[in-house]
């Protein structure tokens, strides 16, 4: 290839995988569907990508660089904290779950494709991994609870290095099998993974985290230096006992997340844009490489397989592993459908072909479609299938549509309350106490804390919540709880109200608006003035429009007496006003606005919740 024609594949990598990512926004569906579909049609369908001789020998070593990252990405959200109550059911999936999975695709390997027990056990070992590269993006769609989500994550992280390993150890013995130091040689290959793996791996969690929590390097320096330990330790575990980085990484990740007074945020939040990045260039790459006629040649026993994974691996491991727990029927049932595999699986199994191919080992070269018909068959299934059954089931989360608002005060309050007679979801915080109690005895949500504290952030519920509502009079809380809540919710759903103090201070010592979040209202009021019209008889109406009266007659009729906050529209959703804001209200739509007195002309609409309420 020339170097014009390297530049554009490129370019166009980057492009569909772009592409991919924001068709799947739009869709709500993960983006892992998509990618493949774009790997496939742009390698095997329309030949216009090809990998191998895009990236050359460099391949491979950038697809386990890539894999490494994303993994350890994966293990920072692992927090032991979350373990009580699933730690069990965790343990049970990468022990009895992954040997339950490995014999039952081992055996429908040999019976029904026709394979030795040497390919067989390998192709059992590399299709039980699931991972973070297609559970974690499948979780952010389907939205299941608490304990189904973190069930998936944890156990997802952890069985990929466990897949490896066992992938491992079954090549180690394939290659010497024959030979009398056939079984030694496997169980010292286990033995020299798990060890060098776990060594490596905490100690390059504690020297990073020491460096961080001691604050030896700056801030601008810590996502690189993470990045650098990371690959670091990655390719010296690599070289010192083969294959042993992936679990290295994970367990790297674990024990830095969990080491105390080590904030780790800054890093997660660079790893979590990195992995977006690596994920969909490896899916595209790797499908591209995909061999349509290898597959099709294997004819419907492929099939078989698959149903087989879906419907008799997953629901018996799923059984096993959760006979005792707490959980419901209806989470292990959600549990028992999404198992989809990942990027783990699809690498290792093309770096395994290739070698025991060379080797002379027949139908080595099916490990990979077979592994990509498993991953295609299971992400394209439970992609399209696994959010609607988690509504069917009530295990899924509601819509983060609703509203966190910091200050119970009596502006935060009364906007509070106008939200939820709408059926809006709210959670009012503040660390006054009086402010907390006159809050609960309007029924509204609350959390007695600061938002921004480190108790709030293992305790406070986000569930539902995708806005943030800054009403303190205090400027500064504002300020910090836009920044603290900027990744969550996302800068466009950040709004605020301005302080008294802060409109009257110049441009050197008012907060950025970057920090702040939009200003709440159309017009914008500072705290004071909104307060002070809500104490002389103000009050925050909803007004339902109708065919008679639209937002025409509206407009007419308060001119510019009323300050408009929120308007719902036909489908539930929620429109925030802000100076900037271009919303034209219809028909049907509700209007929650600061108003002067009653009006007789609007339809006060109170309708029956959307969600349930809060505890």
């Amino acid at each position: 290839m020339t170097e014009q024609d390297i530049l554009i594949s490129l370019a166009a990598l980057g492009i569909a995988s772009l592409a991919s990512q924001w068709l799947a926004w739009r869709l709500r569906l993960p983006a892992i569907l998509f990618l493949l579909l774009s790997g496939i049609l742009a390698g095997p369908v329309l030949g216009w990508l090809n990998p191998t001789q895009l990236f050359g020998p460099l391949l491979f070593p950038l697809v386990s660089l890539a894999v490494a990252l994303i993994l350890f990405e994966g293990s920072l959200t692992l927090r032991v904290s979350e373990l009580p109550g699933i730690g069990t059911v965790v343990r049970r999936l990468i022990g009895i779950g992954a040997l339950t999975t490995w014999g039952v695709i081992t055996l429908s390997a040999h019976w029904l494709l026709g394979f030795d027990w040497d390919l067989a056990l390998l192709l059992g070992s590399l299709t039980l991994v699931t991972g973070p590269t297609v559970i974690v993006p499948m979780l952010r769609v389907v939205r299941p609870n608490a304990a189904v989500a973190n069930i998936l994550r944890w156990e997802g992280i952890i069985i990929d290095p466990i897949g490896a390993l066992l992938a491992v150890v079954v090549y180690s013995f394939i290659i010497t099998r024959g030979t009398e130091a056939a079984w030694t040689q496997s169980v010292q290959t286990f033995g020299g993974v798990l060890l060098c793996g776990t060594v490596l791996g905490i100690a390059g969690g504690w020297t990073l985290g020491q460096l961080v929590k001691r604050h030896w390097l700056p801030e601008y320096l810590q996502n690189l230096a993470t990045l650098a330990s990371v690959l670091g330790v990655f390719v010296t575990a690599n070289t010192l006992v083969h294959e042993s980085g992936l679990l290295a990484v994970t367990l790297m990740g674990i024990w830095l997340a969990n080491m105390r007074d080590v904030d780790v945020r800054d890093i997660l939040h660079f790893k979590e844009n990195l992995s977006i990045l690596l994920i969909s260039g490896l899916f595209i790459l790797l499908a591209a490489m995909l061999d349509l006629t290898a597959l099709l040649e294997l004819g419907p026993a492929v099939l078989i397989l698959l149903l087989i994974v879906q419907f008799v691996a997953r629901p018996l491991t799923i059984a096993l592993c959760t006979w005792g727990s707490q959980l419901n029927w209806r989470e292990r049932l959600l549990l028992a459908w999404i198992a989809p595999r990942g990027i783990v699986a699809a690498a290792v199994s093309a770096i395994f072909a290739v070698r025991l191919d060379e080797t002379g080992h027949q139908d080595a070269l099916l490990l990979v479609p077979l592994t990509f018909a498993v991953i295609i068959g299971t992400v394209v299934l439970q992609s399209a299938t696994a959010r609607p059954l988690a509504r069917l089931l009530n295990v899924a989360e509601p819509p983060p549509s609703g509203f966190l608002i910091v200050g119970a005060n009596p502006v935060a309050r009364a906007l509070g309350r106008a939200l939820s007679e709408q059926g809006i979801r709210v959670m009012l915080t503040d660390s006054s106490w009086d402010n907390i109690h006159a809050a609960r005895m309007e029924n509204l949500p609350t959390y007695y804390g600061n938002p921004a504290s480190q108790h709030a952030e293992n305790h406070l519920d986000l569930v539902g919540l995708g806005h943030l509502l800054a009403l303190s009079p205090v400027g500064e809380m504002n300020t910090l709880a836009a920044m603290r809540f900027r990744h969550d919710f996302g800068g466009d759903r950040l709004f605020n109200l301005a302080s008294t103090q802060e409109s009257r201070r110049s441009d050197k010592h008012r907060p950025s608006d970057e920090h702040r979040g939009r200003p709440l209202g159309t017009p914008t009021l500072t705290y004071s003035q909104l307060a002070g019209r809500l104490a002389r008889g103000g009050s925050i109406k909803s007004n339902k429009l109708t065919e008679t009266f639209g937002w025409p007659e509206y407009q007419a009729l308060h001119g510019s007496g009323a300050i408009l906050y929120f308007a719902i529209d036909n489908h539930g959703h929620t429109h925030v006003f802000h100076p900037d804001a271009r919303i034209k209200p219809d028909a049907g739509w509700t209007l929650i606005a600061l108003t002067e007195g009653a009006d007789s002309h609007a339809t006060v609409s109170k309708p029956e919740p959307r969600h349930s309420p809060l505890p």
